[in-house]
């Protein structure tokens, strides 16, 4: 049975977690999975592209940035943006907000390469695909590209097939479809592209990580893996190379907010495989995934509660800003240098 045990199926196939960590977890800073997850782009039509084109995603925003914002970002008096929001049709979760920055200082990648062994920032949007050969055929055409091809995967009585791809300035689009059994019937229908449902992160040490998410924000546990060798040398989606797969371990855990099958963390540590720590890099104008950004009543009780658990609330703390519409908003980092973003609902 081909990756039986790769974490990355989990997150598309399963409703329960199937090794839960012991501890208890604290209430949650927030009750909603993630609302948005923020790309830093060069081009916004090309790389949206992908996901209106392809995907069959729908545009429902499009404008300037406001100061406000570009302040929340850390970002020089000079500075400029453009953004572009995208969602799948029918679901409540989701969006992609597309930013492109203009004299903001020196643009760079966030993750040079998108090694699954180099830690530090967000590695991949995950989202769930049908007929996921044409998908794989039309991105090429377009210009974006994979690491892998396309891998087949079993586990139990749930057949699928996996691959990243990645785009324009190196963003990745990690894509499962489930051949069989059916789907869950808490994922609304779509035609091609699901909504994303999960943020990845390579992460330099998976239970700091994991203790990060679930003991100071609060969210509960998905999954909770030991140290994972395959038996034998085997195709693995995130490209560690084939003929070390039965020598090099890794460890994952997934965390959510709320039970469901949207708006979950993912975090992995490959043990014996180590590269670059790109956690210092995580930040505008640098090109990848920028941010996920999570509703909450209201940001002044949960800064208050944050801060309360230990957790560095940037140094804009509270601040105005005008996410399409005005809203208050606060950021942290995770300990890989991620940015989660918390926004107060209007």
């Amino acid at each position: 049975m081909r990756l039986l045990r790769i974490v990355l199926a989990l997150s598309a196939l399963l409703t329960l977690p199937l090794h839960a960590a012991p501890s208890a977890t604290p209430a949650p800073v927030t009750s909603q999975p993630w609302k948005e997850a923020v790309i830093s782009v060069y081009d916004l039509e090309q790389t949206a592209a992908f996901f209106t084109e392809i995907g069959q995603f729908e545009t429902v925003w499009r404008g300037n940035v406001s100061r406000e914002e570009l302040a929340f970002y850390g970002l020089p008096e000079t500075a400029r943006a453009e953004a572009l929001l995208l969602e799948q049709a029918g679901f409540a979760s989701g969006q992609i907000r597309l930013i492109r920055f203009e004299s903001a200082g020196r643009q760079e990648p966030m993750r040079p390469g998108g090694h699954a062994w180099d830690s530090g920032c967000y590695f991949s949007l995950m989202i769930r695909m049908k007929n996921i050969d044409q998908i794989y055929d039309e991105a090429i055409r377009s210009g974006w590209w994979t690491e892998t091809p396309i891998t087949p995967l079993e586990f139990g009585t749930s057949k699928l097939k996996v691959v990243i791809f990645k785009g324009p300035q190196g963003i990745q689009v990690q894509g499962y479809e489930r051949l069989s059994p059916p789907l869950p019937e808490g994922i609304p229908p779509f035609d091609r592209m699901s909504a994303p449902f999960n943020m990845m992160q390579m992460v330099s040490n998976r239970d700091r990580a994991y203790a990060f998410f679930t003991e100071k924000l609060g969210f509960a546990t998905f999954y909770y893996g030991k140290p994972y060798r395959s038996a034998k040398p085997e195709p693995m989606p995130i490209g560690i190379p084939e003929n070390i797969t039965d020598s090099s371990a890794y460890s994952a855990a997934i965390t959510y907010p709320v039970a469901g099958e949207f708006g979950r963390m993912e975090m992995i540590e490959t043990i014996d495989l180590k590269g670059y720590n790109f956690s210092d890099r995580c930040h505008a104008p640098n090109f990848g995934i920028l941010a996920v950004r999570f509703p909450v009543v209201n940001v002044n009780d949960t800064q208050g509660l944050l801060l309360d658990r230990g957790v560095d609330i940037a140094a804009t703390g509270v601040i105005d800003v005008n996410l399409s519409t005005p809203r208050k908003a606060i950021v942290i980092r995770t300990p890989d240098g991620a940015r989660v973003e918390f926004f107060e609902q209007n």
